[in-house]
């Protein structure tokens, strides 16, 4: 069986975001493996790392690639990335997701196209998600 090359990264950087959300690797861990599911995604495994003073990072591993979180909680900062091979996967409702868990006052976003040749740079079409 032959796979297509084709995939999508959605980098965003969060501003504004509450320090006691940013600075805890368990709930972190929780809400990016719903972030991942809410957007079809198989999880493989989770690594979480909660950093002293403060800080953390969560990566899930997914079948289509990975979803990501670093966070500097004395800034109000986290920097999220999604990367899903394919196009059954849309990796922008992941980051839709955990935008509506993190509510910050500030986004940077943009989503590259992969594997087609040239890397296309375009807009994310940032939203947050409504929780259920």
């Amino acid at each position: 069986m032959e796979y297509s090359t084709f995939g999508r990264h959605v980098a965003v950087d969060t501003w504004g975001v509450d320090f006691d959300l940013l600075n805890n690797s368990e709930f972190l861990q929780a809400q990016m493996v719903e972030a991942a599911e809410a957007c079809g995604a198989t999880v493989l495994s989770v690594q979480a790392k909660q950093f002293e003073p403060q800080g953390a990072t969560v990566l899930v591993m997914l079948s289509e690639s990975h979803l990501s979180i670093h966070t500097y909680p004395e800034r109000g900062f986290a920097a999220l990335d999604c990367y899903t091979c394919g196009e059954t996967v849309d990796p922008q409702l992941a980051i839709d997701y955990m935008m509506s868990v993190l509510k910050p006052k500030m986004t940077h976003a943009k989503k590259l196209v992969r594997g087609m040749g040239e890397l296309q740079v375009v807009e994310a079409d940032m939203k947050q998600a409504e929780l259920v």
